[in-house]
């Protein structure tokens, strides 16, 4: 049944948004850190009242759709924001607002709004809804379909709550159903059947083949309910929901893992099966905090739980620092991380050519100042960028591959700037790869790395 719906570490620690927890930050990331909040807005950032812009945006998610047209999402004023490029990035349309009503999003560092489409160009969109009381928050999804037709997708069950609804957004008398591709957008519905004032968040979306919806966050559920029982408990649980009618249903909410690190993000790809694939920062036995990774057998079922990389790094702190995930059509997984254990530190990669089962020997690329790693793989060229500061920049650095990740080239910087900058991320329109980026109060940078 469905409901609607390496690094060099400073020993301080510090209190961060992770209860029960401290935070750890590399000297790099640090001062990045530190800049980013200690800029004023300027400018039209600082004008309540001005239009909506991207420039003033923390942080943009970009996907490309099936035809080669550019989505990103953005935050601004409590709003989500849509908009589209057909010339790479290089003009958009104007943006579209998500939420009719103002929201507490979380849009800074590893958490912030996904962004998806589908084959039929239906796009999906999921975040983090920071409730009042501290470190509580919602996981909150909408939809803009092309496929509807202006039916009413209001449909309800009295057997589930009406919150868990896709309903109409109604502004004004105008009724914005979701019917028109990127134009109008439904109402957000809360994905976790959960509704406890405690934790879900750090969600990851991922969209099969047929249009299926895969949304996963860290969830409080089972740490408060061991809390409530008098007993031990580390870290969150893993969770997730699906859809397999454009998210006008989804089915509840079911557990992947228990004992997740809590602070840092997940990666979702889709194998050539077409069934998900999770990966995360887990607690190990002995307080080890590496990184997991889970192959569903189908949608409804996820797969053993297999360690991605030795690295053994026992801490009782948030690193921050979650993994990323891409797999070829070929099937050859690509992950990269980040650690700071005694005897890896800095970022790696490593490759599984058994769906995951087991991975290559990791390969470090990246040391003092460098974190935020992401990965892409289209065919048998894979990209790698993250993020260093070299004490005056932040800098964006690349390294490639072209045979599956078996060698790869010297690293390279490919952008920097002496202001905040958001973590890089890779995209690809499914013939070439770029770079998407977005530095403090500036337009958002999509940059060609396939030349």
């Amino acid at each position: 049944m469905k409901f609607l719906i390496s690094v060099l570490f400073f020993a301080t620690l510090a209190v961060s948004g992770c209860a029960y927890e401290a935070t750890i930050k590399s000297a790099g990331a640090g001062k990045q850190h530190a800049d980013h909040h200690s800029v004023e807005a300027k400018g039209v950032c600082a004008d309540a009242n001005a239009l909506p812009s991207n420039q003033c945006a923390k942080t943009i998610t970009a996907t490309f759709d099936g035809k080669g047209v550019l989505w990103i999402a953005w935050v601004n004023n409590e709003y989500l924001y849509v908009q589209s490029s057909a010339d790479k990035g290089t003009s958009f349309t104007a943006p579209v607002r998500v939420n009719a009503k103002p929201e507490a999003i979380a849009a800074d560092g590893e958490s912030r709004p996904k962004i998806k489409l589908d084959a039929q160009g239906n796009i999906y969109l999921t975040w983090v809804l920071t409730l009042d009381k501290k470190r509580s928050t919602y996981v909150r999804f909408s939809r803009s379909t092309a496929r509807d037709g202006g039916r009413d997708s209001s449909r309800q069950s009295s057997a589930f709550s009406p919150s868990m609804e896709v309903r109409s957004v109604v502004i004004g008398q105008e009724s914005m159903r979701p019917n028109d591709g990127g134009k109008r957008f439904s109402e957000p519905v809360t994905v976790n059947d959960n509704i406890e004032i405690i934790r879900h968040r750090f969600d990851s979306l991922a969209v099969g083949k047929n249009g299926e919806i895969f949304i996963a966050w860290l969830d409080d559920r089972d740490t408060e309910a061991a809390k409530k029982a008098g007993q031990d408990f580390k870290g969150l649980s893993l969770y997730y929901a699906w859809s397999d009618d454009g998210g006008e249903h989804f089915y509840p909410n079911k557990r992947i893992a228990t004992h997740t690190c809590e602070c840092c993000r997940l990666d979702t790809a889709i194998a050539p099966d077409n069934t998900p694939v999770v990966t995360w920062r887990h607690i190990f036995a002995g307080g080890m905090r590496d990184h997991a990774l889970v192959k569903f057998s189908d949608w409804n079922t996820p797969g053993d739980t297999h360690r991605l990389g030795q690295d053994n790094w026992k801490i009782d702190a948030c690193p921050h620092h979650g993994p990323g995930l891409s797999i070829a059509d070929s099937g050859v997984y690509h992950a990269v991380w980040f650690s700071n254990s005694p005897t890896n530190q800095g970022l790696f990669y490593a490759y599984s050519t058994d769906s995951g089962r087991h991975f290559s020997t990791p390969l470090n690329f990246g040391k003092e100042g460098a974190g935020h790693p992401h990965v892409l793989a289209l065919g048998p060229r894979v990209n790698v960028v993250w993020q260093e500061f070299d004490g005056t920049h932040n800098v964006i650095k690349l390294i490639k591959s072209a045979d599956d990740g078996k060698s790869w080239s010297m690293p390279e910087v490919i952008a920097q700037t002496a202001l905040s900058g958001d973590q890089p991320f890779l995209v690809s329109d499914g013939q070439k790869m770029y770079l998407s980026w977005k530095t403090q109060q500036q337009d958002y940078q999509l940059n060609l790395i396939d030349k």
